[in-house]
């Protein structure tokens, strides 16, 4: 069995720190606990291990948030993944900061990486792993939030909370997604 995680972030050094690029940081963690380097490919950056006897492919595309579908893409054509065995990674306003909700399909909510692919799949029934970061901004100043940095208190708490979402990524992978639902949403 092969799975495709992909964490939704914006590549260059201006964007690495911010809200936006939790999906980048949450797809390290991922890596790093199935021992497998990120290496520059078509469309990003690919790290493939294995999780328990099953293929696991992390991705970081470099498309830019509003052109991830085309990655997502090429590597579920490409490495013959099927949709349920998709899962991306991604920062939600609706959430307070640090929330962990899976869903099993929905809609992109606004969010641009979503919604491309979304458009590029032709369809919302893919599972993603939102994470919150709240939506403590002033009216108009929503881009500026998203692509700033983290408050220093979020920053405290950070780490422990990419560690529980590689956890159930991975735990996506094992035990599927109903079950990772049940183990992790809202914790």
């Amino acid at each position: 069995m092969k799975y495709l995680i992909v964490g939704l972030g914006n590549k260059g050094d201006e964007y690495k720190e911010t809200r936006h690029n939790i999906g980048f940081k949450v797809a390290e963690k991922i890596a790093e606990a199935i021992d497998a380097p990120f290496n520059t490919t078509n469309f990003g950056w690919m790290a493939e291990g294995k999780y328990k006897g099953r293929k696991v492919f992390v991705l970081k595309p470099d498309t830019y948030m509003n052109l991830s579908g085309n990655a997502v893409r090429y590597w579920m054509q490409k490495e013959n993944i099927p949709l349920e065995n998709l899962l991306v990674i991604t920062d939600d306003l609706a959430l307070p900061f640090g929330t962990l909700r899976m869903k099993m399909k929905g809609s992109h909510g606004g969010h641009n990486g979503l919604r491309n692919i979304e458009a590029v799949l032709n369809t919302g029934q893919y599972t993603r792993l939102r994470f919150g970061i709240s939506a403590d901004f002033k009216d108009g100043q929503q881009v500026d939030y998203v692509l700033g940095g983290w408050s220093e208190e979020e920053k405290e708490k950070l780490q422990e909370r990419i560690d529980k979402f590689s956890q159930a990524a991975l735990s996506f992978v094992f035990a599927g997604v109903q079950n990772t639902m049940s183990g992790f949403n809202g914790k």
